[in-house]
């Protein structure tokens, strides 16, 4: 199976970018010391080609939290340029949309040739495990006014909340129809009781009913770290009903999700759970829907 895979990290430790990389800490993901480390564009093609089931001919890098954001754009376009032989072929990039100067980020990312968004975190939470500790942008009237520039500079906006905030997501979604979103992490359904299954699934039913917004089903296994086949099904399958096969895409959040399993069995993992889809719904869920939402 050809793969685009839509949410990869990169980060060299060596740059200076990633310090909240460099030591082992414990929250979401639990302890994260085995990914507390460079980790490389050869690493990462290297997991890829020892899964015989997939070839992985794309890559659509998101941003890590970078301390200097058009350092990282620029050192990934590096990259992309030289070394990595087009990899990355996209690149969401940062951008704080809250500032004085938001419009001049923009402009400064989108000189480089790879840049096809942004994301901007949101993802805010009353249980301290959640928490991203970001402020709560989504009412703010500066951050909502900077938001509708990127229609101008013709980016995508990687969208990352719990489902408590779709409601204030919907807002912006709305007054910004022509603008490309990209939910992450399948809205990160972080509640897995029932009433919190209930509620993500009708917040994406929403996402959905706005036809200029698209999901990844990435990161499952940062809230479910023991994951197996049966245990995604239920996220997996209610968000294709919601979104079907032509708005959804499927991503590693690779190193992350490397915590919680090797990059050929989360690849396994989701064509199991899709071997009843047609091909055509197959190839456009794995690379033909990454390749047209950013632009490859």
């Amino acid at each position: 199976m050809r793969i685009i895979d839509p949410h990869v990290h990169i980060w060299d430790l060596a740059s200076g970018l990633y310090p909240h990389f460099e030591t082992p800490s414990t929250g979401l993901v639990g302890d994260n010391t085995p990914i507390a480390r460079s980790y490389l564009l050869p690493e990462l093609l290297a997991e890829a080609a020892d899964e015989p089931l997939i070839a992985l001919s794309g890559i659509v890098h998101v941003e890590a939290f970078p301390t200097d954001r058009i350092a990282e754009t620029r050192y990934l376009q590096g990259l992309a340029d030289g070394a990595g032989g087009g990899f990355p072929q996209a690149l969401v990039v940062n951008a704080d949309l809250a500032a004085d100067d938001a419009e001049q980020q923009l402009e400064a990312q989108c000189r480089f040739a790879n840049t096809r968004g942004i994301r901007q975190v949101l993802n805010q939470h009353d249980v301290p495990l959640y928490s991203y500790g970001v402020p709560d942008n989504l009412a703010n009237p500066v951050w909502r006014r900077n938001f509708s520039l990127l229609k101008r500079f013709g980016l995508s906006f990687d969208l990352q909340i719990y489902p408590h905030q779709i409601g204030d997501a919907l807002v912006v979604i709305d007054a910004n129809p022509d603008i490309v979103v990209i939910l992450n992490h399948a809205g990160m359904p972080c509640d897995r009781s029932a009433a919190g299954f209930a509620a993500w699934s009708a917040g994406l039913r929403q996402l959905a009913a706005r036809p200029n917004v698209f999901v990844k089903i990435s990161g499952l296994g940062m809230l479910d770290h023991a994951w197996s086949v049966e245990s995604l099904r239920p996220y997996v399958h209610t968000v294709l009903q919601a979104f079907g096969a032509d708005r959804s895409m499927f991503a590693s959040n690779f190193p992350v999700d490397k915590l919680f399993s090797t990059y050929g069995r989360l690849w396994q993992a989701f064509f199991q759970l899709t071997d009843d889809l047609s091909e055509t719904e197959r190839s456009a869920l794995y690379a033909d829907n990454a390749a047209r939402i950013y632009r490859l």
